[in-house]
């Protein structure tokens, strides 16, 4: 068994070799939560959590950090007299946590916010100054980034082709492409937004908040660093340089998920063409979100269309609809589960190929119809408890029925009783009446199956 990941650094497909074996570690950049999500943050949450998934199926425990950034220029912007900005973080981060859980992405074991490491962050920064690779100036903290000869090993740039850092005041810099990592307080922010510091009050810069982070919840060396690929430059490039500038080993692999796009241009809410995931979430069913989200490989771009929720909504239909003809005719023992089959954890630790993956379950369920037509109920057995292997490492675990009870015993009922009325027809020879009896069920959404052991029913998708 080996798992290979695209490490973003190596720019290659690598072999997976964690610190530790028995602990996989993993830091993935959260949210910052000036807004609700739009479907991009979930699609991105759920790569990761695919990813965590199959890791823990792989190694048994992964601890998984991913990170609120509670405090950031935009989350003072749109603050309001009537919701300071403490107040709009916490209630925009319950929507990300709502959306998350809606589609069954599991909980982080450690979910820190920004604002409760600003000690550890204020420790990062003064070992920096010490070691000669930051400065203060006005109030302010940089990274000196030509202090640092790496500066630029993740996206592979010289510092002199580099954009200009526009992620604080330039007062005080020495070169325009110096990073913030102390923002010193300016007029008209909050009182409550600002820490004291050996350089004066203020805040944190943002790329300073995940190196402490991670540093903290994981240690100095950590397996997996995770994000959008939006974030290589200028987040990702500077952990990197801040972290192995103070002496930390920090990420063994970098892991980047591709974007949602609109129309081939990246979703954003700065470009305002983003699509909210709670009006995504109140139009389908989750399982079909989830499906769609993770059909296409993590790594390339997804272009959401309505199509696309519907071609998820009809594969889950055909893999639930062989797991019930399955559990039929099995009568009233349960499927169980078994191991995933070779191939699809193949796919899987071949850079984590859910698309391949999904073929195989597809495949399994395939053979396990026509074994249930053949009268092989062994066969087609064994395919239910594979794919409800498979279902259940990729988090789409169809929800228990419902006991039949109030209008589902009804229905059950009246459906029951027009396919004996169907049944007495067909034993009398009366083609004509079963023929209507029929038709009427299937004007009604109702699909019927013949089989040997009996009529099944099932209501149309």
């Amino acid at each position: 068994m080996t798992v290979r990941l695209y490490d973003t650094k190596a720019q290659a497909l690598r072999d997976f070799v964690p610190v530790d074996p028995a602990n996989v570690t993993m830091y993935v950049c959260g949210p910052t939560v000036q807004s609700g999500p739009h479907i991009g943050h979930v699609r991105a949450a759920l790569a990761f959590d695919l990813l965590r998934r199959w890791l823990a199926h792989r190694f048994g425990r992964v601890t998984f950090v991913r990170n609120v950034t509670d405090i950031d220029d935009k989350v003072l912007a749109n603050a309001t007299e009537t919701e300071p900005w403490w107040a709009l973080a916490y209630r925009m981060e319950l929507e990300f946590t709502r959306a998350y859980a809606a589609i069954g992405i599991l909980p982080p074991t450690y979910e820190p916010r920004a604002t409760a490491s600003v000690t550890q962050m204020q420790e990062l920064i003064a070992e920096l100054i010490e070691r000669g690779h930051a400065y203060a100036a006005a109030g302010d903290v940089y990274f000196d980034v030509r202090s640092w000869p790496a500066y630029g090993e993740l996206t592979r740039q010289s510092v002199d082709a580099m954009e200009s850092a526009a992620d604080a005041d330039p007062r005080g810099k020495r070169d325009s492409r110096d990073f913030a990592l102390w923002k010193g307080a300016k007029e008209g922010e909050p009182a409550s937004a600002t820490w004291s510091s050996p350089w004066g009050a203020g805040r944190p810069g943002w790329h300073i908040e995940c190196s402490a982070m991670s540093r903290r919840y994981l240690g100095p060396e950590f397996d997996i660093h995770g994000g959008g690929l939006d974030l290589r430059f200028p987040h990702h490039e500077n952990e990197i340089a801040q972290s192995t500038a103070a002496g930390d080993a920090f990420a063994r692999y970098w892991v980047h998920n591709g974007l949602v796009t609109v129309d081939g241009q990246k979703m954003s809410k700065s470009l305002g063409n983003f699509t909210l995931a709670a009006d995504v979430l109140a139009e389908r069913d989750p399982r079909v979100v989830r499906y769609a989200l993770a059909a296409a490989h993590y790594r390339s771009n997804l272009d959401i269309s309505d199509r696309g929720f519907a071609e998820a909504a009809s594969a889950l239909d055909r893999i639930d609809t062989f797991l019930q003809r399955v559990e039929r005719a099995a009568g009233s023992a349960p499927i169980g589960r078994t191991e995933v089959p070779e191939a699809f954890a193949a796919a899987m630790d071949d850079d984590l190929g859910v698309p391949q993956a999904l073929a195989v379950l597809h495949e399994g369920v395939r053979g396990g119809n026509v074994a249930i037509d053949a009268g092989d109920l062994e066969t087609a057995a064994a395919a239910g408890r594979s794919a409800a292997a498979m279902l259940t490492v990729l988090g789409l675990d169809a929800e228990e029925p419902a006991v039949p009870g109030g209008t589902d015993a009804a229905l059950h009922a009246l459906v029951a009783e027009l396919i004996a009325q169907r049944a007495r027809a067909r034993a009398d020879k009366d083609w004509a009446a079963a023929d209507r009896i029929r038709d009427a069920i299937a004007a009604a959404g109702i699909t019927l199956e013949d089989t040997p052991a009996g009529t099944n029913w099932s209501i149309d998708a």
